[in-house]
């Protein structure tokens, strides 16, 4: 129970469901749906020349239901395995696959994400009635997979020096936008340990589903109300020091914990796209204003701020607002992206000129800013580096060839089902 608490706190539940005393013989009693007087070992499906048994569905949903990962119904574990079938099928005629060692490695990072030795996730699994061979089919298929769709498309895939300019925004021509959700969780002096650990759980999270339902949980900001879900931001738009990290993610990936000014924050990359626009301008200034409110994120001051933002236009309009005020209410400031604190420019990035939001506050919690982008100034200057930008393009070109692939072989093979 202690082996299985620590892959995943955040699906406890599921595992401590999975794990309960006495549940494991009874799941390993559990027949697998199947037509009567069939084997367990006979087809439940065919794909071209090869097959998928009752017992390879059985195990791979009951592998998902454990791990608590999305995709487990019965429909989607035959989905799942069909094209895992045709991948492999295009693998072995390229005389690709993966060494028994490349596996072991793959294992061991699965096993280390729960804080477990490869032996312990196995044996746990095993007390469940998780054949080994069922983590080994897993593991290995998405990873001889991804050399074989390397070495197939990769000279394709490369992207050449204009439109890496491009893709930066240099040309003039378009730039990279991303499709992000997030998660804001609160800190305080007393809570801050607790909400590290909550946020290194949430960051082993694997599909966009998990992430979702952590963020409706969990997270403060408005985004909560959507599962953390962010529209397309200019990549540019993001904090420097930030950029290189969300351009390095594959779509489902997460960041590690991001400290904030009385929060932590994670982010996952749902998408990354090109466009054709001169709509992603790098920028050498950002002018933006924070007012700062008593109470926190209290409901008055909520109210009070919702109701300040209907009585502004422009930045200018809040010295109005301020004025007979001490001055610290009130901060104008235009500074390069880089010398912008964090949670500041991560919010910044998500508005346009005169947009306001009031997810952050100050002072332990109790004061709420009311922060309102100005303006920003177009720099042509290269912060995110080139080979970042050219590896992101690359990775996006080759899952869209993979899954271009994918549905070709789909289209082409004879599929049937019991």
């Amino acid at each position: 129970m202690q082996l299985i608490s620590g892959f995943s706190r955040f699906f406890r539940s599921r595992w401590l469901t999975a794990f309960a005393p006495g549940l494991a013989v009874a799941m390993l009693s559990v027949a697998p749906q199947q037509a009567p007087a069939q084997s367990l070992f006979s087809p439940a499906i065919r794909v071209n020349q090869d097959i998928v048994t009752w017992y390879e569905l059985d195990q791979r949903q009951r592998f998902l239901e454990i791990l608590g990962i999305p995709g487990s119904s019965e429909a989607e574990v035959r989905k799942a395995l069909i094209d895992e079938r045709l991948r492999k099928q295009a693998m072995r005629e390229a005389g690709i696959q993966p060494t028994p060692e490349d596996i072991q490695v793959a294992i061991d990072e699965f096993a280390s994400r729960g804080q477990l030795t490869p032996d312990q996730f196995l044996k746990a699994l095993a007390d469940a009635g998780i054949d080994r061979e069922t983590v080994r089919d897993y593991v290995s298929s998405q990873l001889a997979w991804r050399d074989y769709v390397s070495a197939r498309f990769i000279s394709q895939a490369r992207p050449t020096d204009d439109e890496i300019d491009r893709a930066m925004g240099q040309t003039g021509g378009g730039g990279l936008q991303v499709l992000l959700s997030e998660i804001i969780i609160p800190v305080n002096a007393q809570t801050l340990a607790q909400a590290e650990a909550l946020a290194d759980e949430i960051a082993r999270v694997e599909t966009i589903d998990a992430f979702s339902a952590a963020a409706t949980q969990y997270s403060a900001a408005p985004t909560r109300e959507n599962g953390g879900r962010l529209d397309w931001l200019n990549v540019t738009n993001l904090p420097p020091a930030l950029q290189p990290v969300i351009l390095g993610l594959k779509n489902g990936e997460v960041t590690a914990p991001l400290s904030l000014p009385n929060a932590v924050a994670l982010f996952q990359m749902r998408g990354l796209r090109e466009v054709a626009a001169a709509s992603t301008p790098r920028f050498s200034k950002i002018d933006y204003a924070a007012y700062y409110l008593p109470g926190g994120l209290s409901p008055e001051t909520l109210q009070r701020a919702a109701e300040l933002k209907e009585t502004v236009d422009t930045c200018d309009d809040l010295y109005g607002i301020a004025k007979g005020q001490p001055p610290e209410v009130l901060d104008r400031v235009s500074a390069s992206p880089s010398e912008i604190p964090r949670d500041i420019a991560l919010e910044l990035a998500k508005l346009d000129p005169n947009e306001v939001s009031t997810t952050l506050t100050r002072n332990n919690g109790q004061t709420l800013v009311f922060l309102m982008l100005c303006n920003r100034t177009r720099d042509l200057g290269e912060d995110t580096s080139r080979e970042d930008v050219a590896n992101a393009l690359t990775q996006q070109r080759l899952q869209a060839f993979a899954n271009s692939l994918v549905e070709q072989l789909r289209a082409d093979a004879t599929i049937i089902e019991q």
